[in-house]
């Protein structure tokens, strides 16, 4: 469910700085594997779908933000804007280049988890959303998502232990969006890998040190990713008495960034983004004796993510528009 305040105006500013990076080449930043001098091209040849926005994945949430923005705010004067850019984008020719790409040998690690799992979740909101642009989309991009799934059910399975980082290979993070895309894509095997694993890996944890985080650069919560991915699996008792035990204090407060202009130090202003969205996951799956304190904090962590969100800056401006989006449209909460 989106927040109240989610408006038009807030969501042309938003929509604004993702037209601003998803087809801004340079600065670029390439996790590329090298096998020959053939190898050498620019990023817009080596992934023409997604080469903007700073790096892979986060043009991949460029694109998904656009397209929940255009899906949400259809006769916005942004909207037109973004179905081009999207448009663009999603081509068959460039879709077949990106799947060449996951597909070619040495790069069997690219992007796992969180660029995968962030292109699942695009395909994801292309399949709810019933508009004949987004159709075409979602049938041009389904070879692409194909692979990504081939690719993490191949994974998974050898992954003995999770990872519990606070930036980009975090599993309960990624374990998230893949339950959302296999439960909206009826993709019922590949949900069953995802959920089966997190058991493994989740279940018996108890006492989540939390106060160890942060982390100096972390964008995610391991312990609010955890249990937010276990609130998709457990049924609502289950869940309250695994969270008791898991989380029995959550005592955080909003971190400050103190410089925009460091790209890993402005991680912490999407933490606060992700806390805010974890929480009210949590919450959604809470009775009422614990939710008046985790709801007042996820309030003040919404707001002091929102607040350092600035375009001026491109280290934030390119990627945490979609960690806003994704919070004030309640897109993790079905």
């Amino acid at each position: 469910m989106a927040a109240p305040d989610f408006d038009q105006v807030q969501a042309a500013r938003f929509a604004r700085m993702a037209l601003d990076c998803v087809h801004k080449e340079y600065p670029n930043k390439i996790a590329h594997s090298l096998n020959s001098d053939a190898d050498v091209k620019p990023p817009r040849q080596l992934t023409p779908a997604f080469y903007g926005c700073y790096d892979w994945h986060s043009s991949v949430h460029g694109h998904w933000l656009l397209v929940r923005l255009a899906r949400f705010f259809p006769e916005a004067r942004f909207a037109a804007d973004a179905r081009r850019a999207v448009a663009k984008s999603f081509t068959p020719a460039h879709i077949a280049q990106e799947v060449k790409y996951l597909s070619t040998e040495g790069r069997n690690t690219f992007e796992r988890p969180y660029g995968l799992a962030w292109l699942l979740q695009l395909a994801a909101e292309l399949e709810e959303w019933n508009d004949p642009d987004a159709r075409e989309w979602s049938a041009t991009l389904r070879p692409l998502a194909q692979a990504v799934t081939a690719r993490i059910a191949s994974w998974l399975p050898k992954l003995d232990h999770p990872i519990r980082t606070g930036e980009h290979n975090n599993t309960a993070f990624a374990m998230g969006l893949m339950l959302d895309y296999a439960r909206i894509t009826r993709n019922a095997e590949f949900g069953r890998l995802v959920e089966l694993r997190a058991r493994d890996y989740y279940l018996k944890d108890r006492n989540c040190p939390l106060a160890y985080e942060p982390s100096g650069e972390d964008f995610l919560s391991p312990c609010l990713a955890e249990a937010d991915a276990m609130r998709r699996i457990l049924p609502q008792d289950e869940f309250a008495r695994w969270f008791g035990e898991f989380l029995p204090r959550v005592d955080l407060e909003p971190t400050q960034v103190t410089d925009v202009t460091d790209g890993k130090l402005y991680h912490l202003a999407g933490l606060n983004l992700s806390r805010a969205w974890m929480l009210e996951g949590i919450l959604a799956k809470l009775p009422d004796a614990r939710r008046g304190p985790l709801a007042e904090l996820a309030t003040r962590l919404r707001q002091a993510g929102l607040d350092s969100i600035g375009s001026e800056h491109y280290e934030g401006g390119h990627w945490l528009a979609s960690f806003a989006v994704y919070l004030v449209s309640g897109r993790g909460i079905r």
